[in-house]
């Protein structure tokens, strides 16, 4: 043993050492929080550059998982409802993990009780919490939880859950505090990002605006502009079909008219109830309606299928003002993808209504120009019946005077032929003076114009504009009740067209010589298939017969086939 002396000497020592290791432990500690205050404000400043709101999310992850050492992170999303989780961001697990685990988690469970108490909760043991009920099979193990969630403007945009604390360890109240701030800046990152995305999505819908207005007014067909709407709105919103559906006079049905994207041949011509469909209920009440599944809801016919492998959908009304809607535009995403948000439907309602501004523009300015035809129509007429027909009036009775002092028997004959001819010439310009002064769409409207507007009207259906020859006192030598055949067996033949020729062309030929009335439609498809439905050929059949005339079908030799429909010009 040592003497007294020695001892007093080594208790000093000892002392010493004692407060050297707390003072290193202590200069420890203070740098282990230097390092984690440092990496606390780099990782805001990472969070809080991010503008792109999905690579915004993924970052906070990644930032809280370091943060706090913890082995997996996950960020989720609070659905529209505030009830369950929308949109789910994980740190730590393995795509093959994730596809073997199965779908994200709705927001049961631990999960959902940080949704419904939006508090910081730590637990040492996930499954000794009463509001836990295990993981589905092919999880990973996990026991150490923490939890907090994320504001933004003072509402819960989700929550951080952070799970397997690394060593072993449990998550302490340093660990709550730095992820409560970490939270905080990620408000402000996720309200930032929502803001600039926002604001993008409006630029996009204003562009779109300006193209479809200047399309309209630059003269573009309906059906051009209609599609032009669809595939905008598609693009936009991220959605894999559109289309729009306008409404079919005073028929209570809307027809859909255009559709682009996944099945879109299957949806296109579809006609479609007022009052029971997804569409039609847009249009009847004027409001947007949404859908969660598309290929779930009751409101869409099960007949013809055409929604496989679709979702979320919404049919927002083209128009809302006091003339009411001009047709409904559907947008429908693929399964798995998120709802349409109100942030999305506001916008595309804005752009709905001021694209049937546009629309209605156009047409007023299609009116005018109307307005200025239909008077220099008149102007011609008028011309035509004062000056054209009085002067080939004159010269018919000087021939006629002449043709007595003419003793030559041949040249009397061709006097005569020449009056003839001109009387046949004022038939004529008196016919086409009645066509002029007939304003489209008037009950009074005669056989020319009555054909011309069926051609226009098909135009749409066919996708291109049919050419049309006509010859002969149509509008006087032709009776009201045989146009009427005529137009039906007309409106008939270009249907057929649209439904089963495929053809890019068409030419229709409207012919009388006062005895017989004579229409030709020929195209250049595939021509009349020798087996299939022939309900409508049967049709203008019968109606030849009943006026004693027949139908006649011809194959050109370049392809497709011409229909020949013959009557007499007056009732048999």
């Amino acid at each position: 043993m040592g003497s007294p002396e020695e001892a007093r000497v080594r208790l000093p020592q000892l002392r010493l050492d004692e407060l050297l290791e707390e003072l290193q432990a202590r200069l420890d500690a203070a740098r282990g929080t230097r390092d984690r205050v440092h990496s606390l404000l780099e990782a805001v400043l990472s969070v809080g550059r991010e503008l792109d709101l999905e690579q915004a999310l993924h970052r906070i992850v990644e930032a809280a998982a370091v943060l706090v050492d913890a082995e997996y992170a996950a960020l989720g999303v609070i659905g529209p409802d505030g009830r369950g989780l929308s949109a789910f961001h994980t740190v730590g697990v393995s795509e093959e993990q994730i596809a073997s685990i199965g779908p994200y988690p709705e927001g049961h469970g631990i999960l959902g009780e940080l949704i419904r108490h939006p508090e910081p909760l730590r637990l040492a043991k996930i499954s000794e919490h009463p509001a836990s009920y295990g993981f589905p099979a092919h999880h990973p193990p996990m026991n150490t939880f923490l939890g907090v969630p994320i504001r933004a403007r003072d509402q819960v945009f989700g929550n951080l859950y952070l799970t397997e604390k690394r060593g072993g360890a449990q998550f302490d109240e340093e660990d709550v505090s730095v992820t409560l701030t970490l939270a905080v800046a990620a408000g402000v990152a996720i309200d930032n990002a929502r803001l600039y995305e926002e604001s993008r999505l409006r630029e996009r819908w204003l562009r779109a605006n300006a193209e479809i207005t200047h399309s309209l007014m630059s003269g573009a067909e309906r059906t051009e502009v209609l599609a032009l709407i669809a595939e905008r709105a598609a693009e936009i919103t991220g959605s894999a079909l559109a289309a729009v559906a306008l409404p079919m006079g005073d028929s209570g049905s809307l027809a859909v008219e255009i559709a682009v994207g996944m099945d879109a041949d299957a949806h296109r011509g579809l006609v479609l109830p007022m009052h029971s469909s997804l569409m039609g209920l847009a249009f009847s009440g004027a409001v947007p309606v949404s859908s969660a599944d598309v290929g779930r809801d009751d409101r869409i016919s099960l007949e013809p299928p055409r929604f496989g492998g679709l979702g979320p959908a919404v049919a927002v009304p083209i128009g809302t003002g006091d003339a009411g809607p001009r047709g409904v535009v559907l947008l429908a995403r693929k399964a798995g993808r998120p709802v349409f948000s109100a942030m999305e439907t506001e916008p595309l309602n804005t752009f709905a209504g001021q694209a049937a501004l546009a629309m209605e523009l156009a047409e007023r300015r299609q009116d005018a120009e109307e307005v200025a035809v239909l008077k220099d129509r008149d102007r011609i007429a008028r011309d035509l019946h004062d000056l054209a027909i009085q002067r080939l009036f004159a010269t018919g009775m000087t021939l006629q005077s002449a043709g007595r002092f003419i003793e030559h028997e041949e040249a009397a004959e061709r006097v005569v032929r020449a009056v003839d001819d001109l009387d046949e010439t004022i038939k004529i310009i008196r016919s086409t003076i009645f066509g002029l002064r007939t304003r489209d769409g008037a009950e009074e409207a005669g056989l020319r114009a009555r054909a011309v507007r069926v051609v226009g009207q098909a135009a749409p259906v066919i996708g291109f504009a049919p050419s049309v020859r006509m010859e002969g006192l149509l509008d006087t030598d032709v009776p009201k009740e045989i146009a009427d055949h005529v137009v039906a067996v007309l409106s008939e033949a270009l249907t057929n067209i649209a439904r089963h020729a495929h053809a890019d062309r068409a030419d229709v030929l409207l012919a009388t010589d006062g005895r017989e009335v004579r229409l030709s439609v020929t195209d250049n498809g595939v021509g009349i298939p020798a087996e299939g439905r022939r309900s409508g050929l049967r049709n203008m059949a019968e109606r030849a017969e009943q006026l004693g005339g027949r139908l006649e079908l011809e194959k050109p030799e370049g392809g497709g086939a011409t229909l020949v429909w013959r009557v007499p010009a007056q009732k048999p």
